[in-house]
């Protein structure tokens, strides 16, 4: 017995492709993560760098089926100019301080391991805040604890308790940053309260 054309499932012809292209649009931001890593990995912002980044961000994604990226509906503009600023002073203030210590002969320049709970629990917010600091001369994520919120860095110079205390500041501060710019209004409350609370101590 044939089934009749009305018992028939529907067929859609056009659901692959808006499963892909909402696919797609879930993965945006960690696509242009991987870009901007692999921009400042190779220090070169040319035409030729950033198609092949974008080459390189789709592979990844395509390959390793990562899972999508969940945002929180928000984006300031005016806060992320503010990150990138900061950012871009960070990376200036520690490529000095790490030359000093480089042209520091006859001395052992130590380092310290230290762990830092994040607030957010948001995977994109994480990764920005791991990929900010690893950028930053000086300090380098070793770990992430993805279900504790915790990042783990190698951090020059931080041998006693001010500066692991101040290298963990920094931490905060970026993560204070990028939630402003693009994370939940609940998670920068929070953020900013402990944040406040650390810098008061």
């Amino acid at each position: 017995m044939t089934e009749s054309a009305q018992d028939l499932p529907p067929v859609h012809g056009s659901t692959p492709v808006r499963k892909w292209g909402g696919q797609m649009i879930q993965q945006a931001p960690l696509l242009v993560v991987l870009v901007l890593l692999w921009l400042f990995l190779w220090g070169s912002f040319s035409p030729l760098d950033i198609v092949v980044g974008i080459l390189v961000a789709l592979l990844v994604t395509r390959v390793f089926e990562l899972p999508p990226v969940q945002l929180s509906g928000r984006f300031n503009p005016w806060w992320l100019l503010v990150f990138l600023v900061r950012f871009a002073g960070q990376v200036v203030a520690g490529s000095v301080e790490v030359a000093s210590k480089a042209f520091r002969f006859g001395t052992v320049v130590r380092s310290s391991v230290i762990e830092v709970g994040l607030t957010t629990t948001s995977d994109f917010v994480m990764t920005l805040t791991a990929i900010t600091m690893s950028l930053v001369p000086g300090s380098l994520i070793l770990e992430v604890d993805r279900s504790g919120s915790t990042l783990f860095l190698h951090v020059l110079g931080a041998v006693d308790d001010d500066a692991i205390e101040k290298a963990r500041r920094k931490v905060l501060h970026a993560e204070v940053d990028i939630l402003r710019a693009v994370g939940s209004r609940d998670e920068l409350v929070e953020a900013e309260s402990r944040l406040r609370g650390k810098v008061s101590a």
